[in-house]
């Protein structure tokens, strides 16, 4: 098949709509549903990310995309811990791949509503499951088991949409793409983020860069790589936990994508993982109220009473203070960026969601001023000299 003819472009009144090959057939196969437009630029630019982890890492990996950007990556080299489990709502026993996807999952569970799902191996009953219990418009996969396949096929009356891919298809060495009638040229993005990227050019003080911070590391420059850009990248052991997409400046990505970091480590809090539901709560209604719960109002929806819509009883109030000492306890994490920091202050602002390991391009005319701020706090930081800029 050289085409397949799609319902409309980005938005309806957008048509004629199709994706081809100039050459060739094309390297994907529609197993259930109808994708559209948006759903293949999400799929394609999901596969890319998912399957240059698994080569840089040797583990299965997933991700969670939402307009063209990861509301979270991870990988699943080792099962969940029970931890885990509580934060994501995932079931014990799961597989290495679905293990991934429940981390890519519930990085963002608000953002990833209404995701499209990338596997880097096949898609297993585990995966299915989960992708069936969830508000998701598709996946990608370059396999799927027959089991797997019965269960997405259900979803949605039949509607839902599995897409395979040839694993070992590799794109034209030149891209083209089309803006306002004039054709834009470049080469593919083909380059290799690997640990020697991470160690070259360690520029602070501290240089000891353990095992689990370079995973974190390539985990952080493989999911900017397929980021809209600006973008900056929160990891901890093996995921994102705040993927800050597509600002005008670097400061906002810092702060976006920490203030998302943030709200992962809330949502361990004591006092969020017994939060008491009423039975049979819709997930979206139960994430949406996680969320306004560790949020700064938090405290006048409860007195307003709306609590009594998915809650048993009334739950205690998180103060401010308390969250900023929960926050506080965070370490060991690591920040990535697609570009320079230009300042110690996305440096200052990393630090308050717990940032021990930086990897950035540096390149910077202030390089000395975001290294002196790194040293204040004992910050390992990592030069790559690549930028990933992505649009």
């Amino acid at each position: 098949m050289k085409e397949l003819q799609l319902k409309y472009g980005c938005n309806p009144n957008q048509k004629p709509s199709r994706i081809f090959m100039d050459a060739g057939e094309l390297p994907i196969e529609v197993l259930s549903g109808k994708p559209g437009y948006i759903n293949f630029m999400d799929a394609l630019n999901s596969w890319q990310l998912v399957r240059a982890l698994k080569e840089a890492t040797g583990m299965p990996a997933a991700a969670s995309f939402k307009h063209v950007s990861p509301a979270g990556a991870a990988l699943g080299g080792t099962p969940l811990s029970e931890l885990e489990r509580r934060i994501y709502f995932a079931p014990e026993g799961l597989s290495p791949i679905a293990s991934a996807y429940a981390r890519a999952r519930g990085a963002d569970r608000l953002c990833s509503y209404g995701d499209w799902a990338a596997l880097s191996d096949t898609c297993d009953a585990d995966t299915a499951r989960l992708l069936a219990r969830e508000v998701s418009d598709g996946v990608i996969a370059p396999d799927y088991t027959p089991e797997a396949l019965e269960i997405l096929r259900a979803k949605r009356g039949g509607a839902y949409n599995a897409v395979k891919i040839d694993p070992d298809y590799s794109p034209a060495p030149t891209e083209r793409r089309h803006i306002f009638g004039i054709t834009f040229e470049q080469g593919y993005n083909d380059l290799r983020i690997d640990r020697e990227m991470l160690t070259r050019n360690i520029v602070t003080k501290n240089r000891e860069l353990p095992e689990q911070a370079q995973l974190d590391m390539l985990v952080a420059l493989i999911t900017l790589k397929y980021t809209q850009s600006n973008s900056v990248c929160y990891v901890k052991n093996g995921q994102t936990i705040g993927v800050g997409a597509g600002q005008q400046s670097r400061i906002h990505c810092t702060r976006l994508a920490g203030s998302k970091a943030d709200i992962w480590r809330l949502r361990q809090h004591p006092y969020v993982l017994e939060l008491p539901f009423i039975d049979g709560v819709r997930r979206a209604d139960r994430d949406n109220a996680i969320d306004i719960y560790i949020s700064e109002e938090h405290e006048d929806v409860l007195a307003d009473g709306a609590w009594q819509k998915v809650f048993k009883t009334r739950p205690p109030v998180l103060t401010a203070e308390m969250k900023r000492e929960w926050i506080a306890g965070a370490e060991g994490v690591t920040v990535g960026s697609d570009a320079f920091f230009p300042f110690g202050d996305n440096v200052e602002r990393a630090r308050r969601s717990g940032v021990q390991y930086i990897v950035q391009p540096g390149g910077s005319i202030r390089d000395d001023n975001v290294i002196e701020t790194a040293d204040k706090y004992g910050i390992v930081m990592s030069f790559t000299g690549v930028r990933l800029f992505h649009h």
